[in-house]
């Protein structure tokens, strides 16, 4: 492996002077830019290819790591996250790499204790990361103390982040108080994340000069340009100050991603401002994504273009596409604009937290489950039920009570820093994965997705690791019909026309018919139909079946029964035999879709039977747990 880069000592990172006012680039183009566009699904080789041409242009960093990545590695393109950075790092030895860190939650979804987040960070700086763009979600500083800690230790550069936001809570004063305060935890440099694109020229000049009268580190400025603003409130940002602004590659650039790099340096030559970068250079590279672009043409989405009413709405360009699956998938794509209208009424309910992952899924989820149900917080999602306990940290604002007691009861909510709550959890980890883990990494991998890494490892260990097929893999091969199966997942041409068909699982037969549960272009639908063949085309020839979860627990009939009302995979169970429950209790959990649904009680007693173990495919109707009468 190339020599690892050392994070640069401040003295590197002069702030501008009357003599030198040099603009520093970051590009995202192997992280945030195809996160935004193109659903985080470009492979490694695809970057690799062209990683040797980008440690030449001189940027101050590449974005290479972290945020969505690494479950999207494991997930969808069976590759491992920490083989990549590695790969990464031996292809760009000469750029300082970066990741996007979320504080207490790294690269997942919920808060991990502090000895996985030390030993996360130890080893993401041995692989290759330089700088650590480290955030939390409601800009509570207890939530990244551990993970700034974790990067000096290593050595590492802390670029300590605050997410931007409008509301009635927050002010520019208080920003540059935080901006303060992350500089006494030990930041080299500070960002400012403007992750929905609400950073208007003019509040870009007057918040950086407030920070700049106070604050002397440099001053690094994130934005995607979904409201058609970034360029704009890059230019001002710098004007009042800023040293180092993220862009993007122009193939991949702009909508809900960054300002094209070659723009933002054209804009700045002839300037105090100008970048010293080779706009030629920029551009043969640019043109080398365009054509790897190409191939991803069906992950790309209607949603990811510049859109101002992200200004009204505040929603960042990857929650948009997020919301529309989620209703596609209900076939109610048509409430799109009631949910738009509900997302305001519950991010104020909930204390205007910053709408970035993971409370942008949080806001959205519930507010779209308003909508569908037609009755606020009929249903409430786990991690609403965690956000009011106060599990995800302290609110900006204060949260509506009603609606808390609707989450939570009359339970108090937690005060104290999250994740003083956990247990250390590496050493079980270990235990729990003896046998199937190759090295640390493989057990940090299983601690943050379990089912998900336990599925790569079992597939890496058979050698058939599979990832989603591309758009040139998915090409009609025939003048009719062609399919390309994966394990149950199957892309149908036919007369020219592609579908993406995934059968997500098949229930109990009634009169000689099997309900199998089918994805159609991410909508979810429920068939009854004899056998598979009325599904697939028989004019595709002789293909190789795929293989179905079919039911294999009885069918729920008893009124104790529980049941999912989804298919999907058991991530916890809260309950043992013997156990009383309550009507509505959680008994256990089943994730779909990425996201975690409580599965509840349907009535109150003893629990008699648990049918299945964590980790377990689940269909609708069969029975995952006996509940009786007492």
């Amino acid at each position: 492996m190339a020599t690892k880069t050392t994070a640069p000592a401040k003295a590197d990172l002069k702030l501008k002077t009357k003599t030198d006012r040099k603009t520093h680039i970051t590009d995202t183009v192997l992280r945030d830019s195809h996160q935004s566009l193109l659903a985080t699904r470009m492979r490694t080789a695809d970057m690799l290819e062209i990683a040797p041409m980008l440690d030449n242009v001189g940027y101050w960093s590449l974005e290479a790591w972290g945020g969505a990545t690494f479950d999207a590695c494991l997930r969808f393109l069976k590759e491992d996250p920490w083989e990549r950075l590695k790969a990464f790092r031996k292809a760009i030895p000469n750029t300082r790499l970066q990741m996007l860190l979320r504080g207490q939650n790294l690269v997942g979804y919920r808060h991990y204790s502090d000895d996985v987040v030390k030993k996360f960070v130890e080893r993401a700086a041995k692989n290759g990361v330089d700088v650590f763009r480290i955030f939390d979600a409601l800009n509570d500083t207890r939530n990244i103390e551990v993970a700034i800690r974790a990067a000096k230790d290593a050595k590492a550069m802390v670029e300590a982040t605050i997410c931007y936001t409008t509301s009635p809570v927050h002010t520019h004063e208080g920003f540059v108080e935080l901006g303060l305060k992350l500089v006494k935890m030990g930041a080299d440099t500070i960002c400012l994340k403007d992750m929905a694109g609400l950073l208007t020229p003019g509040a870009a000049f007057d918040l950086v000069s407030k920070m700049r009268e106070q604050i002397t580190l440099p001053i690094h400025i994130h934005s995607h340009d979904s409201s058609g603003l970034a360029a704009m409130s890059y230019l001002k940002a710098i004007e009042a100050g800023a040293d180092i602004i993220d862009t993007a590659l122009s193939s991949l650039a702009s909508g809900t991603s960054q300002p094209p790099t070659e723009s933002m340096v054209a804009a700045l030559n002839d300037s105090p401002y100008s970048t010293g970068l080779d706009l030629g250079l920029l551009a043969e590279i640019a043109d080398r994504f365009r054509e790897i672009r190409k191939k991803y043409k069906r992950f790309e989405s209607e949603y990811t273009a510049i859109n101002p009413k992200t200004l009204v709405v505040q929603i960042p360009g990857g929650m948009i596409s997020n919301l529309a699956n989620q209703l596609r998938e209900q076939n109610a794509l048509d409430k799109m604009n009631e949910v738009f209208d509900e997302i305001p009424r519950v991010r104020k309910d909930m204390g205007y937290p910053p709408l970035v992952t993971p409370t942008s899924q949080v806001v959205g989820t519930q507010a779209t489950l308003n909508v569908l149900m037609g009755e606020r917080y009929k249903v409430i999602t786990s991690e609403t039920r965690n956000y009011f306990k106060g599990l995800y940290g302290k609110p900006p604002g204060a949260v509506d009570e009603t609606a808390r007691k609707l989450a939570i009861g009359d339970e108090k909510a937690i005060t104290c820093r999250p994740a003083d709550l956990l247990e250390p959890e590496l050493d079980k980890m270990m235990r729990d994965i003896d046998g199937k883990a190759k090295s640390i990494d493989d057990v940090l991998s299983y601690t943050l997705f379990p089912i998900v890494a336990m599925e790569f490892f079992e597939q890496r260990d058979s050698g058939k690791l599979e990832p989603e097929p591309l758009e040139e893999e998915t090409q009609d091969q025939t003048a009719h019909t062609v399919l390309h199966l994966a394990p149950s997942e199957f892309n149908v041409t036919v007369h020219g026309e592609s579908y993406k068909i995934k059968v997500a699982g098949a229930g109990h037969k009634v009169e000689g018919k099997r309900p199998f549960f089918i994805s159609i272009d991410g909508r979810l639908e429920e068939v009854m139909i004899e056998s598979l063949t009325e599904v697939i085309p028989t004019t595709a020839g002789e293909i190789e079946r795929p293989s179905i979860t079919q039911s294999i627990r009885p069918k729920a009939k008893k009124e104790g029964d529980v049941t999912t009302p989804i298919p999907g995979k058991v991530t916890s169970i809260k309950v043992t035999v013997g156990a009383k429950v309550s009507e509505g209790d959680t008994v256990l959990t089943v994730e779909a879709m990425k996201m975690e649904n409580e599965v509840h009680t349907p009535i109150s007693g003893i629990v008699r039977k648990i049918l299945v173990k964590i980790g377990d495919s689940v269909n609708p109707d069969e029975t995952l747990i006996e509940v009786e009468k007492e």
